[in-house]
């Protein structure tokens, strides 16, 4: 069978913030920002060699030790489960970072090297003083950017709850996104054991197993794909499904989480395990009609739920205000407690 070729996620230059917010994120599609940080001097030194970006990194870096992971060799560079998705394939340990890029340096010549990666630490713990000659202005500076240092390691087709800007800053990296309504093609892993904390395709992306996981062939007809080079940078919208692979012996790659909802209002991944738990087992009769609620009073999708009533009657359905919010966590934890 003959798979569908992704689509290229479309491609911009001399992006700013302006052009970004009003372009860009309101598209609501991956973009790619060629050449975005061209000018950063950790880019300038990547474009050298290994070891001149190597040495940049030192020169902001501590004996502090910090999380990485690594995996054997037979894994492939691929961070995922053991056989059953029982456990994970990989351990967690800490290093400090010194000894770690030494490490990536050494085995550059090594056929089947240990997988290993440092993930997701906010760069001023780590690099201190880094990203005042390494920033980025199309994001608020309030926003700490994180550095992901390792080899040529994939990871899984995975969701993060932000939206996401990244920029390479040595090696190459290789992104295939899917649209969140893939969910059903993609063939979700479990929820409570996680690679990384949201739950990942189980399907390979690029060796699929189409008789174990035959709808993944649809979503591959929505899936979009790139691949950057040092200085290119990529726009995750919120909840798209993303794949990484990094391609070359020495990776890094900054990026810049956020979220625009509104903060103290509760986290909807807790709402989506307490649906679980409270609706998953019921009656299909009964999950429709919850599903019906749901979609008017909660998603919305038909308007407002509330505006056929007074203002002052509305409660929960009017404007949710930071005494509201307070209201709706107590009675939530009353709830909850009178569970047992």
């Amino acid at each position: 069978m003959t798979l569908p070729a992704p689509a290229p996620i479309t491609e911009y230059a001399g992006v700013d913030r302006a052009r970004f917010d009003r372009e860009i994120r309101a598209a609501g599609q991956p973009a790619i920002l060629r050449g975005l940080a061209r000018g950063w001097p950790a880019v300038r030194a990547a474009c050298q060699s290994d070891e001149a970006v190597i040495a940049y990194a030192k020169r902001f870096s501590h004996p502090a030790p910090f999380p990485a992971i690594v995996g054997e060799p037979n894994i492939g560079g691929r961070f995922f489960y053991t056989e059953g998705a029982a456990a994970l394939n990989f351990t967690r340990g800490q290093s400090p970072l010194d000894p770690f890029l030494d490490r990536l340096l050494r085995d550059r010549t090594v056929s089947r090297p240990y997988a290993m990666a440092i993930q997701s630490v906010p760069i001023p713990d780590l690099l201190p003083g880094f990203i005042a000659q390494n920033s980025c202005d199309l994001v608020d500076s309030t926003i700490t950017p994180r550095l992901w240092i390792g080899n040529a390691i994939r990871v899984a087709t995975h969701y993060d709850l932000m939206e996401n800007i990244g920029v390479v800053v040595a090696g190459r990296r290789r992104f295939t996104l899917f649209p969140p309504e893939q969910l059903p093609n993609l063939y979700m892993g479990p929820i409570e054991i996680t690679p990384a904390g949201t739950p990942v395709s189980m399907v390979d992306p690029g060796a699929p197993d189409l008789e174990r996981y035959p709808r993944f062939a649809e979503a591959l007809k929505h899936a979009q794909t790139a691949e950057l080079a040092p200085g290119d940078a990529i726009y995750i919208p919120f909840h798209w499904w993303h794949a990484v692979d990094s391609l070359a012996p020495v990776n890094m790659f900054v990026n810049y989480w956020w979220n625009a909802a509104r903060s103290g209002a509760g986290d909807p991944y807790d709402a989506l395990m307490a649906g679980l738990y409270a609706m998953a087992t019921l009656p299909a009769d009964q999950r429709e009609a919850w599903r019906i609620m749901f979609d008017w009073v909660v998603f919305r999708s038909s308007g407002d739920p509330g505006e056929h009533l007074p203002p002052a009657a509305r409660g929960v359905l009017g404007a949710i205000d930071t005494e509201k919010l307070g209201e709706m966590r107590a009675a939530l934890r009353d709830r909850f407690s009178r569970q047992g």
